[in-house]
């Protein structure tokens, strides 16, 4: 049976949740995504701050840490960013740290979004 993790984000226009929790397996995606549902389209590091700052919100809502993420999928529009996103990306986690897979895409659903991420966690 699958749970739907309220993550405190706001609902959405689309057809999807934030986060949902199977079997002790969370899956999440985000981006930068404030809390009162606009999207951060400014410089990559606080893009990519708030979308892991996402990230954190949804494993604590679901009972876990960032300590639990296994893997880590990175959309970026510009793989120029990628030295950025580590940087922001260790100031979430530590070694040993999660498989993580990297990936530049022609574009993403707002403009001016430079990232998302898809996120699995083991909880419990």
């Amino acid at each position: 049976m699958k749970e739907i993790i309220d993550t405190g984000l706001p609902p959405l226009k689309q057809p999807f949740s934030w986060a949902v929790k199977a079997s002790g397996l969370l899956f999440t995606a985000h981006g930068p995504v404030r809390t009162d549902g606009t999207i951060d389209t400014g410089p990559i590091a606080e893009q990519a701050r708030l979308t892991f700052a996402n990230l954190k919100r949804a494993v604590e809502a679901a009972g876990g840490t960032l300590a639990d993420v296994t893997q880590v999928l990175i959309y970026m529009t510009d793989v120029k960013d990628m030295p950025v996103i580590d940087e922001v990306y260790r100031e979430f986690f530590e070694a040993p740290y999660p498989n993580r897979s990297s990936m530049g895409v022609a574009g993403l659903v707002v403009p001016g979004m430079k990232i998302e991420i898809v996120a699995y966690a083991v909880i419990g």
